[in-house]
């Protein structure tokens, strides 16, 4: 970023200044002196004075700030000062007294950031002291030992002159033992801004305010209706809580005018917690545990709502998406930017429906607000046409003497939103500490004023500071915007209006080449493997999601999963990340393998045709459909199926049942053939692992065929010989009744008897017949043949068969 010129001038406060700093001056005149005309065989002594600040750049007694009010004072106002002194020597301090100094005026943001690197260096300015009844004296300072100090000032005793920003320090002068005269032992150098007067161009400033935590929840569901969610672990309870970091955000930022900046599965993941929700290895049926988080989410989700009412609220891409590690190793794989672009499209719907506010899902946020070109393309392929850069990456432009505005046209309607780097790095770091806050708060006001003092041309200034801002990080971040919105030469702004507003033609608008890319930075990126494992997660996904009757209960939270792998939030956590990844590849696996295939041992035969069931087994909770089994032989000139080599057959399962699909075979010989069952997807896509097994054809062999004929084609004549005969005796005996009754009918006639009917009765039986005396027939007892008789039986004697 390019430095303002150092153009303020010199202050034109009252001589007293120039008196105070000219009388220091020449009270050294003399010891300098004195100092000079030391003998020269008297080194050790010579040297002994300065001996103490060479010894240690922070001096012997460690001097902190702990607080400064007002941060940035108007005319009228007291300005307190308060914090510690702690000797870290071994040497009692003695005759010590702590006093406030005014140093010179900081007219360059470079000359800032010099005095923060020097805060505690005994040896850097720091002008003249004020009035001593403004200090606080300690009679001894034990080695070890803390002190508290305050000392209150009226800003019109500070001698503040010129607007600006100016070097205030605290320092502590006393003795020691073996150093026994009045010397520096400690400082602390903070700044002070003096700005009593409203500017006529004020800065307009915007703040973002990140809602963005890492991932927690898994793609893994529960099987009962309501899809019960779980969560790798239950730290999203603990930053959610009272006192937590999230919560901290949302108490502090709904008083603030920011523009929130909220990253969709933060609020999902709450949203899921209101329910029942699981931990593994947890017993989550304990209501004083997943009650109590029930609780705690539906609150937090209030009071997000309540603080986002009538503010700008920017939604990033679901999950985070590193849109760097993208660029960089994830585009070569297929179907990489597919889920930037799912993962955008579900962001807005996912705000509204549970905070009902609009977001803008115009922005890309790169980490860091680092970009080369490959980053920009792909930021803007998901639908974005604004992109947070950092000004430490992005050139300001050629011999500007001010920081420009933040809008910067790069080229296909795509805008560059510069946010500035010192503003926005100013609260890294440790903020617990109570003296590290307050310099970053006054390093922060004495920044924008020093930028808004560079020139009277509007301009808009945006803040972009770390992705997730610890309780300490928020805390401070509030009391300095609350500082900043109160001050004279700023004034709020939100992202949207910022990002319209009218571009400076001086500011330089090159995407920095991709050898200027921190390499800090690319070592944390995901690598080429994550974005693989993703494609295929995804492919087994789209194979999957064919046969379900229901798809929303699988594909929503695999979807959101996948967004979930690519998050920014696994910087640096590659195992962890690796860990994720796998877990939801693994779930993937797991369910898909739920419908399957029963394993068949050998089939056999007993003939050419026959029928083979397989059967196909469904564990899920839902139907699946839309899939084909296919009956393969591996040897059709011995086994066809269905009359070919294989034969397909649609398969619909019920959620937990199993079911039978018959096929048809046909043997051609006898022998064993292998069988393959496998089921596809309708687009012909394999789907499962297939069940192969053996099918044994014991077909009855030809000869024993012939025997079988022939014993058949026996029986059939030995039959049909049986019947022939029965018909030529029955037609005998009709032949015989005929000629009989044809004599009887002459005989009458006549009056004669029937010869023939007598020659067929044995002698002795002449009795005359009466009419009623019927010709006897065939199938008649032969009344001539004696009871047991073995002799043959005379001529025309009928015998039954």
């Amino acid at each position: 970023m390019a430095e303002a010129a150092d153009f303020q001038g010199t202050s034109p406060s009252p001589a007293r200044r120039w008196l105070r700093r000219t009388g220091a001056v020449l009270a050294g005149t003399p010891l300098l002196a004195g100092f000079l005309q030391l003998p020269a065989g008297s080194p050790a002594e010579a040297a002994t004075p300065a001996a103490p600040r060479a010894a240690s750049d922070d001096g012997s007694v460690a001097v902190s700030v702990d607080s400064l009010t007002p941060g940035a004072p108007s005319e009228g106002d007291t300005v307190t000062v308060s914090g510690t002194v702690t000797n870290k020597g071994k040497k009692a301090v003695t005759d010590a007294s702590v006093g406030l100094r005014v140093g010179s005026l900081l007219d360059t943001r470079s000359s800032i950031d010099t005095a923060a690197k020097n805060s505690g260096d005994v040896d850097s300015p720091a002008g003249a002291e004020i009035d001593d009844k403004y200090t606080e004296k300690f009679s001894k300072l034990t080695p070890g030992v803390s002190q508290p100090y305050t000392i209150s000032v009226p800003a019109d005793e500070l001698d503040l002159g010129q607007d600006g920003v100016y070097d205030l320090s605290v320092t502590l002068t006393g003795e020691t033992s073996d150093q026994p005269w009045e010397q520096t032992l400690g400082v602390r150098h903070t700044f002070l801004p003096w700005q009593p007067d409203e500017l006529d161009a004020k800065t307009k400033t915007t703040f973002m305010w990140p809602l963005v935590s890492t991932v927690h929840m898994t793609a893994e569901t529960g099987s009962d209706e309501e899809q019960t969610p779980v969560f790798h672990d239950d730290d999203l309870a603990a930053e959610i809580s009272p006192g937590g970091r999230l919560d901290r955000m949302v108490a502090l930022g709904k008083d603030l005018d920011v523009t929130w900046v909220i990253d969709p599965d933060l609020l999902a993941s709450v949203e899921a917690m209101t329910t029942r929700y699981e931990i593994p290895g947890e017993n989550t049926d304990d209501q004083d545990v997943v009650g109590g988080h029930q609780e705690v989410a539906k609150r937090w989700l209030t009071e997000v709502q309540k603080a986002v009412a009538d503010k700008e609220v920017v939604a990033l891409p679901f999950g985070d998406p590193d849109l760097a590690s993208l660029a960089h190793h994830g585009t070569s794989v297929t179907g990489s930017l597919r889920h930037l672009k799912e993962a955008t499209d579900v962001a807005a719907r996912t705000v509204e429906s549970i905070l009902y506010v609009v977001p803008s899902t115009d922005y890309a946020w790169p980490v860091e607000g680092a970009v080369d070109p490959s980053i920009i393309k792909v930021a803007t392929s998901a639908g974005a046409d604004k992109v947070i850069v950092r000004g430490d990456t992005f050139e300001g432009g050629r011999d500007l003497t001010y920081t420009p505005t933040a809008p910067r046209p790069i080229g296909g309607g795509t805008t560059a939103v510069v946010a500035d780097a010192r503003l926005s790095t100013v609260f890294d770091g440790d903020m617990t500490r109570a003296s590290a806050a307050t310099q970053a708060v006054q390093r922060f006001l004495a920044q924008s004023l020093t930028l808004a003092l560079q020139t009277d041309r509007p301009r808009s200034v945006v803040v972009a500071p770390q992705r997730t801002p610890s309780a300490a990080q928020a805390q401070t971040m509030a009391e300095a915007i609350g500082a900043l919105q109160d001050s004279t030469w700023s004034q709020p702004q939100d992202l949207t209006t910022a990002a319209k507003s009218k571009p400076d033609p001086a500011a330089g608008t090159d995407v920095p080449p991709a050898s200027a890319y921190p390499k800090s930075l690319r070592k944390q990126e995901l690598p080429r493997s994550a974005f693989e494992q993703i494609a295929r997660t995804q492919d087994k996904l789209d194979r999957f999601k064919v046969i379900l009757s229901d798809q929303s209960r699988v594909v929503t939270p695999f979807g959101r999963a996948l967004n979930r792998g690519m998050a920014v939030s696994w910087r640096g956590r590659p195992a962890e990340a690796a860990i994720y990844r796998s877990g939801v590849e693994t779930y993937l696996d797991t369910l898909s393998s739920q419908v399957r295939l029963i394993e068949k041992s050998e089939t056999k035969l007993s003939g050419r045709s026959a029928t083979i069931p397989v059967t196909v087994q469904n564990n899920l909770v839902q139907g699946v459909e839309h899939l084909v089994l296919r009956l393969t032989s591996t040897n059709p000139t011995r086994l066809q199926i269905d009359g070919d080599a294989y034969e397909e057959q649609p398969v619909a399962v019920s959620g937990g049942h199993s079911q039978s699909v018959k096929f048809t075979t046909n043997a051609n010989a006898n022998g064993r053939a292998t069988v393959v069952a496998q089921l596809y997807t309708q687009d012909g896509r394999p789907y499962g692992q297939p069940v192969t097994f053996d099918v044994k054809v014991t077909e009855i062999t030809a000869t024993v065929m012939l025997v079988i004929g022939g014993g058949v084609l026996l029986l059939v004549l030995a039959g049909f010989r049986m019947y022939t005969q029965r018909k030529r005796a029955a037609a005998r005996q009709a032949e015989e009744r005929e000629q009989d009754d044809a004599a009887d009918a002459d005989a009458a006639d006549k009056g004669e008897k029937n010869p023939a009917v007598s020659e067929t009765r044995p002698t002795g039986e002449s009795a005359p017949r009466t009419r009623e005396d019927a010709p006897e027939q065939p199938s008649d007892p032969a009344p001539d043949t004696a009871p047991e008789s073995a002799d043959p039986s005379g001529t025309g004697e009928r015998v039954d068969r």
